[in-house]
């Protein structure tokens, strides 16, 4: 009983999150979606693209039902292709492929026990179960949703998991406020810190 109400529990995060990935591109334009707004590239459909790859690999390979499609390369060697897109990927073509890795992955969730074996051979302990790929890919869903909040906040100041919060945050003036204050803090702390 436990294992069915862990799985559907972590199931149900990994598809709220998801949705939240989607969302943080909702409303901006192409060029906002695919820069580079960190030193090492990170952009926000570079991380969709990443995500689909990623968790294409764990519900697919590692339990031996691979994703019927062909994927993007997902190889350090190669330089993080599967962190942006290129000229030639439209978002459009990214996002449906996202959605269609997430009918795959929730087809394979649906179909195994929370205890059932997998394989990850680029793991040290390459022996896992659905819970260990349920939480993996869970975390780093959210740790990317994370980075894509930060990097939505910077492009047009919008935070949150969904639209229908972003709302509630306060106007500009209460923001520039509230960052002044924490300027201060941060400057007075570093001042009376030891050298």
């Amino acid at each position: 009983m436990i294992d069915e109400f862990a799985k559907d529990y972590l199931h149900h995060d990994l598809r709220d999150i998801r949705e939240t990935m989607l969302w943080k591109l909702d409303g901006l334009p192409e060029y906002d979606v695919r820069r580079p707004l960190t030193a090492t590239g990170t952009n926000l459909l570079g991380l969709v693209k990443h995500l689909s790859i990623t968790e294409a690999r764990y519900f697919g390979e590692v339990f031996d039902r691979p994703f019927p499609e062909p994927l993007p390369r997902w190889d350090a060697a190669d330089d993080g292709t599967d962190m942006w897109a290129s000229e030639h990927e439209t978002r459009e073509e990214i996002i449906d492929r996202y959605r269609r890795v997430w009918e795959h992955s929730d087809a394979t969730i649906a179909a195994l026990a929370i205890d059932s074996p997998g394989h990850v051979p680029w793991w040290p302990r390459p022996n896992v179960k659905l819970f260990n790929i349920l939480v993996h890919v869970l975390a780093e869903t959210s740790r990317h949703a994370g980075h894509a909040d930060i990097l939505r906040e910077q492009l047009d100041g919008s935070t949150g998991a969904a639209a229908e919060y972003a709302h509630l945050e306060p106007d500009e003036a209460t923001r520039a406020a509230r960052r002044a204050a924490i300027e201060r803090a941060a400057r007075a702390a570093a001042a009376g810190a030891p050298h």
